[in-house]
């Protein structure tokens, strides 16, 4: 069973995603710590609705951007952490913590990255007039939003989609493809070269999601 540690600075649907999918069998994982940088999120109450530890670790009480991250990475090691999610976690990460976690660090993005990078990515899908956006898994690399791609999902921008409206389609989708690339996690399917990650032995070509979902 692969341990993984979830990071959250908001509500936390996508982490009860990541619950929902364990408690149906479907992901073969255990979620052995949360950590938010908000003390507010509700992504925390979601914790204690199912009993998971949490811990709350703030910027603003941190002499320094280092102290923060090793914070992090010491709860995440003392943990046991082999894989670290990042579900709605609003810093960008180190060289420092990155070195920590090799290759085992992803983010959910509300885009086709590389479209539509960094914050309001649905605004910004609706501003340029995109007529397709989606959103992405990916590995964690020091840039925003620019690490390799596990698995996206393509979601089409209706002519009266609101901000608010296109973000409830695509997170639909978020629910779905995080679980997912956690599970490939778990059964050791992921593959990196160079700047391309692959998935052993995983369907590609079909739409809306590419590789093709196995777990929903």
């Amino acid at each position: 069973m692969l341990r993984i540690g979830v990071l959250v600075s908001g509500r936390g649907s996508n982490l009860q995603a990541i619950i929902d999918t364990i408690k149906s069998g479907k992901l073969n994982a255990s979620i052995e710590v949360v950590i938010s940088d908000n003390p507010k999120a509700y992504a925390l109450e979601r914790c204690k609705k199912h009993k998971i530890d949490y811990q709350i670790i703030e910027m603003k009480n941190s002499p320094s951007r280092k102290y923060f991250e090793e914070k992090i990475v010491g709860i995440l090691k003392s943990k046991n952490v082999e894989l670290v999610v990042l579900a709605g976690f609003m810093r960008i990460l180190s060289s420092y913590f990155l070195k920590n976690f090799p290759y085992r660090v992803i983010n959910i993005h509300p885009s086709l990255i590389p479209a539509f990078q960094g914050l309001h990515a649905q605004r910004q899908a609706l501003d340029f007039g995109a007529k397709f956006t989606g959103c992405t898994v990916h590995l964690v690399d020091e840039s925003v939003d620019g690490g390799p791609v596990i698995i996206q999902a393509v979601v089409p921008v209706l002519p009266e989609d609101t901000e608010d409206t296109l973000a409830q389609r695509i997170l639909r989708w978020e629910h779905k493809i995080l679980p997912q690339a956690i599970q490939w996690f778990s059964e050791e399917r992921v593959i990196i070269e160079g700047r391309k990650a692959f998935i052993k032995d995983a369907r590609y070509g079909e739409l809306p999601v590419n590789p093709a979902l196995e777990i929903f």
